[in-house]
């Protein structure tokens, strides 16, 4: 048992920030990213700096730990105290042995991080040994240790092995296991969680705060997720354009915040149970930046209860073979989609929910047979896709697209944005050279773009106007599935709802169906009508949205749904109990015969995988 303790505010601070400012050479000018900041951290306090991409919050923390670039970045103004010394005007070898020993940091993409040419456990002891100048064999043995401390399961054969073979939530782990080596006096995790499942999230959250009780550790966390800072944090600094618009307690920020912009930050947030019974999608609140409320965009109609369904899957089945040995025979199958069945109606989202890993991103992919599924049925609008030709598949799929979860991956960067949505037009021969230019502009109007934008580059673009491109891409077929494969997952809070409502006025307007696949349930509960469960490629619960969420039946929904997040620090759980077990692995014999599922009825439309 974790005995819990609070910070001291009368004792010394860990880290006092005074008057930072931060400046990155543009051209001739040097340019202020972080401005006039200032703040305290004590031991066993969490103190979160939140805002969204660009607001200076991660150039904070790497001015705080020394990492700024050595050429073109400088820090101009301010005093970083720690430990009575002002690390702004350390020399590196000094803030070096500072670095890693007193002070540590957990970055947001693991894979990144970690040295794939070195074992876990020689990446953890490698501190050691230079810190503490621990013998090669004792630093083994401290990474067990660490390893075992922060729950990775197996931990005396894991020791040894590389950053590809763990998962990501295991990676993160290993990079906590690595700060902690030294055991540091302040630690600053930026963004930890922000690329993981939300079930690994909680893990992770609860993992650092059992951590921080236990060392006494100061913890500065960067994050632009509201849910996280009301999960963690006792006190919240919010950033916007390099400057602090407010400080507080984390009760007062989330019960009465002052600053315009906190309030759109809050509105934004996705609360899981605000939609109760509704059987219908809801939009966010749009909130200017003055704080006041835009009206709402309008959402479908209820939908029809008559007709076939535009979508029609039964027993879609996808398998990836494992060759090996000098012959290259087949040694194993990846069975990531197995026997799900489904149907979308026009004008009806179906969400596809699961952690990574569980097949949902490949069923959204065989759907539309961007890879060719090994059994099953589609049924797209009255025709069974299988018995399509190459041609007649590109004629059909006009009527199909997708839009994918990193729209900067998903643009050429050497093509006008105008290029990029005219493009599928052109290669389908639908608008004569004349009338290109009028329909690219009407897309773009479509989505909330400014026509004159056609000529710019996707560099040139924000996270949210890149995806809102993509969609006016997508629009350009006049389509009538929309494929959504994590659409929002890697948009700031606010950019995020921003692009929901979008998508629901599309819907209203143009009659879409869209099969909406995602890890966040929050967001899932505002946009869909229907939702299915998917866990190691089958589907365990389907359903009416309202059923799902309200009633879930099978325990792996009940799973999901208890890790979610809420943006309320009142409702704080950080003591609840979580299970550290990963997915198993859906990598199965090549001679393995899958067990025949049966599902039982819990609802009207609401159906349950029964236990095999």
């Amino acid at each position: 048992m974790i005995t819990m303790q609070t910070a001291d505010p009368h004792s010394a601070p860990v880290l006092e920030v005074q008057g930072l400012r931060t400046e990155f050479l543009m051209g001739r000018r040097w340019n202020a990213a972080v401005q006039d900041l200032s703040m305290t951290i004590h031991r066993n306090e969490t103190v979160a700096v939140v805002g969204e991409s660009g607001s200076g919050k991660s150039v904070t923390a790497l001015s705080v730990m020394g990492l700024l670039p050595a050429q073109g970045a400088r820090i101009a103004a301010g005093r970083i105290l720690f430990e009575g010394q002002d690390l702004a005007r350390l020399p590196e070898p000094q803030m070096a042995r500072i670095r890693g020993q007193r002070m540590a940091m957990i970055f947001q993409e693991p894979m990144t991080s970690l040295n794939p040419t070195m074992t876990v456990g020689e990446q953890i002891g490698e501190s050691l040994v230079i810190h503490h100048g621990a013998s090669m064999q004792e630093a083994r043995r401290q990474a067990l240790r660490l390893l075992e401390r922060v729950r990775i399961p197996a931990a005396a054969r894991r020791v040894d092995e590389f950053p590809h073979q763990f998962s990501g939530g295991m990676r993160q782990r290993a990079m906590i296991a690595m700060a902690l080596a030294c055991r540091p006096q302040l630690l600053i995790a930026d963004e930890p969680t922000t690329a993981l499942d939300v079930t690994i999230q909680a893990q992770i959250l609860q993992l650092i705060k059992e951590l921080q009780q236990e060392e006494g550790m100061g913890v500065l966390f960067i994050t632009h997720d509201m849910g996280v800072v009301a999960e963690i944090a006792d006190r919240a600094l919010v950033m916007r354009h390099g400057h602090i618009v407010e400080d507080g307690r984390c009760t007062d920020i989330f019960a009465r915040p002052r600053h315009p912009y906190t309030r759109t930050l809050l509105s934004a947030v996705p609360q899981l149970g605000a939609m109760g019974d509704s059987s219908q999608p809801m939009p966010f609140p749009d909130l200017d930046e003055d704080g006041r409320e835009r009206p709402a965009p309008p959402v479908a109609s209820r939908l029809p209860d008559q007709g076939a369904p535009l979508l029609q899957v039964r027993g879609l089945t996808t398998r990836f073979d494992i060759r090996g040995g000098f012959l290259r025979r087949v040694q194993g199958r990846v069975h990531a989609v197995e026997d799900v069945s489904f149907d979308l109606r026009a004008g009806e989202t179906l969400a596809l929910v699961g952690e990574s890993g569980c097949g949902k991103s490949t069923t959204g992919r065989s759907v539309l047979r961007l890879l060719e599924p090994v059994a099953g049925e589609v049924v797209f609008d009255g025709r069974k896709l299988s018995d399509l030709s190459k041609a007649e598949l590109k004629t059909g799929r006009r009527q199909m697209q997708m839009i994918f979860q990193d729209p900067f991956a998903s643009l050429d960067p050497r093509q006008r944005v105008g290029d990029a949505i005219a493009e599928p037009l052109q290669v389908h021969r639908l608008v004569s050279r004349a009338d290109l230019p009028g329909r690219v502009a009407a897309l773009l109007g479509r989505v909330g773009l400014d026509p004159g934008m056609a000529e710019r580059y996707p560099h040139e673009f924000s996270g949210g106007q890149r995806q809102r491109i993509c969609i006016a891409r997508a629009l350009a077929m006049e389509p009538k599935l929309i494929v959504a494969d994590e659409s929002v997952s890697a948009l700031d809070v606010s950019i995020k709802a921003q692009i929901v409502n979008l998508m629901l006025e599309l819907q209203a307007g143009l009659g879409l169906s869209y099969l909406f696949i995602s890890h966040d349930m929050a967001v899932v509960e505002r946009i869909s009508h229907r939702v299915a469960v998917m866990y190691l490629g089958e589907i365990v619960e389907i359903g009416p949205r309202a059923r799902i969420f309200g009633n879930p039946q099978h325990p792996y929904t009940r799973k999901l749904l208890s890790a979610v997040l809420l943006p309320d620090p009142s409702r704080r759980r950080m003591r609840r109990t979580l299970s550290n077990d990963e997915i198993p692995s859906p990598i199965r014999p090549a001679d393995h015969i899958p067990a025949r599922r049966s599902y039982r009825e819990a609802g009207e439309d609401h159906w349950v995988m029964q236990d095999a």
